[in-house]
């Protein structure tokens, strides 16, 4: 099955390749995907467990199930503003 992968800050430039399409196996979950763009080298594992990540525009769980045509938002840790 097919799900889509959005990239977003740091990670677009780290990965431009990973932005777009990716083939998983039925019944993949969240964590099921990072683990496999950690394990192929597209991103580093620092950074993946500081993320975010969002299903179809709602924030994910690592147990979420992806289904057919969803997007994946990978959202990269961000900081700054007043105290």
């Amino acid at each position: 099955m097919r799900v889509r992968i959005r990239l977003f800050g740091p990670f677009k430039e780290i990965a431009p390749a990973a932005d777009g399409w990716r083939e998983v196996p039925e019944g993949e979950t969240v964590a099921g995907l990072l683990a496999a763009l950690q394990r192929e080298g597209v991103l580093p594992e620092k950074l993946l467990l500081a993320s975010a990540v969002a299903v179809n525009q709602e924030y994910a769980q690592p147990t979420r199930i992806l289904f057919e045509g969803d997007e994946v938002a990978i959202l990269p840790p961000v900081s700054g503003g007043r105290p």
